[in-house]
């Protein structure tokens, strides 16, 4: 192996936090081989991109301001990522399980005949090779999987899987070269922001997420509220976006987000295994559930058993007088 490569998402040059993780797990698992690593940013803003990325362990960052991954669907970032690992030769390629990443990443693979695997949280080295950790059925089995037959290799990761690290590195910047073509055959006519500046549950630190023991919709207003006292965002069981009472942007678990904040609270959630590998990462779990048989009383650090709709009110009184004496 060459390189191992992160294809590091940006929003008009604001790296997200699982894009320093990326590019820091790619930086240990560059030295773990004994190749060099790097980070790779198209599209506009990627010169603010590189400033974020310097921060992170990477050998190189390969910048491409003006290759328009915002006005074609995808075709540019394929060709860009292609053609860099085709220089390279036999590469390692990681990238972010979202839509963006997938989609490229998938089709690199296709065109280089490279192997893939997707849903990675975790990736380590041995004797020279990937090891990939990826959980199946549910989450409640985790597969180790290596490559074979395959020398360059694209490991499609779950965001917020890895640790990002604020460590420079040599930071090499590289400027890619110009697209060789001027037009593909789908173009981006028109795109819409949803929910604009509202913190995520990908990026918040705190994550205060409701379940089915809301009983529907309108009670979200009191883990809204929570959230809201704490500095953080609104996350939801998968029963709670299945009844259509909150969008699926707040669902965590298994066929949701994956979350590492510093501090999550269940409120009125089970904690059944799908939603349990969605946020076990978290720092600290709080627990809210008058069940006290409730399957997430197993793993969480603090649990109250009680009734969350006289719980939540009074600990977000609490929060808004102690923020307010400070």
């Amino acid at each position: 192996m060459k390189a191992v490569f992160a294809l590091v998402e940006h929003e008009r040059g604001k790296v997200r936090r699982s894009g320093l993780e990326l590019a820091t797990k790619a930086a240990d698992i560059g030295r773990e081989l004994g190749v060099p690593s790097a980070a790779i940013v198209l599209g506009p803003g990627a010169p603010e991109a590189v400033t974020a990325l310097k921060r992170t362990p990477v050998d190189r960052i390969y910048t491409g301001a003006q290759i328009p991954v915002e006005q074609f669907l995808g075709d540019p970032a394929v060709d860009a990522v292609a053609g860099l690992l085709e220089r390279t030769g036999p590469s390692a390629l990681l990238a972010l399980s979202t839509n963006s990443g997938k989609d490229t990443g998938a089709r690199v693979a296709v065109r280089l005949d490279a192997g893939i695997v997707t849903e990675v949280t975790d990736i380590t080295a041995k004797d020279g090779k990937l090891v990939l950790q990826s959980p199946k059925f549910g989450g409640s089995v985790v597969s180790t999987i290596e490559f074979k037959n395959s020398e360059t290799q694209v490991v499609i990761c779950r965001p917020n899987s890895f640790i990002a690290r604020d460590e420079a590195g040599k930071g090499e910047v590289v400027e890619l070269p110009a697209p060789s073509r001027g037009d593909y055959p789908v173009r981006v006519e028109e795109q819409v922001s949803v929910e604009a500046g509202k913190l995520t549950v990908e990026e918040a630190g705190i994550v205060v997420s409701g379940g089915r023991g809301l009983g529907g919709p309108e009670h979200f207003d009191i883990i809204e509220a929570l959230a809201d006292a704490l500095g953080g965002a609104v996350g939801a069981s998968r029963a709670a976006v299945d009844a259509g009472w909150i969008p699926h942007a707040h669902q965590v678990g298994q066929t949701g987000k994956t979350v590492t904040p510093q501090l999550y609270i269940a409120c009125g959630i089970s904690g059944a295994i799908q939603h349990k590998v969605g946020m076990r990462s978290a720092g600290i779990i709080v627990a809210i559930n008058k069940d006290a048989n409730a399957p997430i009383f197993e793993f969480c650090d603090f649990g109250v058993v009680g009734d969350l709709f006289g719980i939540v009110p009074e600990l977000t009184k609490l929060v808004r007088e102690r923020k307010g004496a400070a």
